[in-house]
C-alpha cells in the first residue's frame, strides 16, 4: 500500500493516524480528505513529519465525484474511512447530521470506491483495502456480569449515534458480501489522546480543572467504559490495514474498565501533583454531579482476543500512563487549545450541552 485515502483526517483519531503512517511508513503517501467540520482542523496537521508525502482536500465524502477523481489522480490503493460525527449528546440535539454522514457518507464513499477500483477495474481486489472504523456503541450496553463484545456480539445500538455508525458497518461489509469489494473493520473503545476536541470527557476534565470549572459528571459517574490510548488505536489499525483478513471485523480496546468517575478522579490526582502551586487543588473539589444523558449506555468491555492472537496487537498504555502523557500533552499545547477555542461555535455547543444540565444538577 502506497498511497491512502484518509477521510476525517484533521479529527482527532483520524489526524493522529496521519501522524502515525507519516512517521513509520517513509514510502507511504497520504491523501487527507475532510470537510473541517467543528471537530475537524488544521491545528490538528501543523508540524507533521515528513509533510510532503501528505496532501490535504477539503471536501466532504458525500460528494461521490470528488471521491472518484480522487482515487484516479493519486491511485489510491487504500482508505481508512474515519470521516463521522461521533458525539453522542450531539447526536441526540441533532440525529439528521449523523444520519447524513455516518450512513450516506459512508455509501457514497463504498459507491466510489466500488465504480472506480471494481468497475473501471484500476485496482487488484487482492492488493487494495477498505478499511472502516467503527465503534463499540453499535453492540449497545451490558449488564455488570455480562462478558465483553465480541466481534460476534448482535448490535443493539441505543443512541442516534450508535445506530447511524451501525448502518454504515452493515454497508460495509454489504459492499464486501454483494460486489467483493475487499474491506476490513474494527470496532474501538473510548480513544483519548493528544488533539482530542474539548467536549468529549478526557480534555474537557482537563481543562476545566486548570480554569477552576466545574466537572460535569453525569448521572452517578458509574457508568464503565473501555479506554484506548490513540496512538495503539492507530497502531492497531495499521495492523489490520496490512494483515487482516478480508471481510473481517477486530475490536479494539484499552483493556480496563474504570467507571467514568474513576477517570475523572484519575485526571485530578495528575493535575495536583504535575500543578502543585494550583489555587484549585485538590482539582477533585470541582466536580458536579449533573443531569444524565438520555439512554446513557451502562456499561463497555471489549474482548481483544481476537486481534491478538491473529494479528499480535495489544495496547501498549496502561491507562494511568496514558492518561498521564495526555494531560502533559495539553499542558504543554495551550496555543493549540486557544485556536481550538476560538472555532465558530464551539463555546455555543458547551454552554448548550453543559450548562443546562448543571442547572438541573443532582
Amino acid at each position: 500500500m502506497r498511497n491512502i485515502l484518509v477521510t476525517g483526517g484533521a479529527g482527532f483519531i483520524g489526524s493522529n493516524f496521519v501522524r502515525f503512517v507519516l512517521g513509520t511508513q517513509p514510502d507511504v503517501f497520504v491523501v487527507n480528505l475532510d470537510l473541517l467540520t467543528y471537530a475537524g482542523s488544521l491545528e490538528n496537521l501543523k508540524d507533521l513529519p515528513s509533510p510532503d508525502r501528505h496532501e490535504f482536500i477539503k471536501g466532504d465524502i458525500c460528494d461521490q465525484a470528488q471521491v472518484e477523481e480522487l482515487l484516479r489522480r493519486y491511485e489510491i490503493d487504500a482508505i481508512v474511512h474515519f470521516a463521522a460525527e461521533s458525539h453522542v449528546d450531539r447526536s441526540i440535539l441533532g440525529p439528521r447530521a449523523f444520519v447524513q454522514t455516518n450512513i450516506f457518507g459512508t455509501f457514497s464513499l463504498l459507491e466510489a470506491t466500488r465504480k472506480v477500483w471494481l468497475d473501471e477495474n484500476r485496482a487488484d481486489a487482492k492488493t487494495v483495502r477498505f478499511h472502516h472504523i467503527s465503534t463499540d456503541e453499535v453492540f449497545g450496553s451490558l449488564t455488570p456480569d455480562a462478558p465483553a463484545f465480541e466481534e460476534t456480539t448482535p448490535y443493539s445500538p441505543n443512541s442516534p449515534y450508535a445506530a447511524s455508525k451501525a448502518s454504515s458497518d452493515h454497508l460495509v461489509r454489504a459492499y464486501s458480501h454483494t460486489y467483493g469489494l475487499p474491506v476490513t473493520l474494527t470496532n474501538c473503545s473510548n480513544n483519548y489522546g493528544p488533539y482530542q476536541f474539548p467536549e468529549k470527557l478526557v480534555p474537557l476534565m482537563i481543562l476545566n480543572a486548570l480554569e477552576g470549572k466545574s466537572l460535569p459528571i453525569y448521572g452517578d459517574g458509574k457508568q464503565i467504559r473501555d479506554w484506548l490510548y490513540v496512538e495503539d488505536h492507530c497502531e492497531a489499525i495499521w495492523q489490520v490495514l496490512q494483515r487482516g483478513q478480508t471481510g473481517e471485523s477486530y475490536n479494539v480496546g484499552g483493556n480496563n474498565q474504570p467507571t467514568n468517575l474513576e477517570i475523572v478522579d484519575a485526571i485530578c490526582d495528575i493535575l495536583d501533583e504535575l500543578k502543585p502551586a494550583s489555587p484549585y487543588r485538590p482539582h477533585a473539589s470541582l466536580k458536579q454531579f449533573v443531569a444524565d444523558r438520555p439512554g446513557h449506555d451502562r456499561r463497555y468491555a471489549m474482548n481483544i482476543e481476537k486481534i491478538g492472537v491473529e494479528l499480535g496487537w495489544q495496547p501498549k498504555h496502561a491507562l494511568k500512563e496514558g492518561l498521564l502523557k495526555t494531560v502533559r500533552w495539553y499542558l504543554e499545547h495551550g496555543d493549540w487549545i486557544q485556536a481550538i477555542r476560538k472555532q465558530q461555535g464551539y463555546q455555543d455547543w458547551l454552554n448548550q450541552n453543559y450548562t443546562q444540565r448543571e442547572e438541573k444538577r443532582l
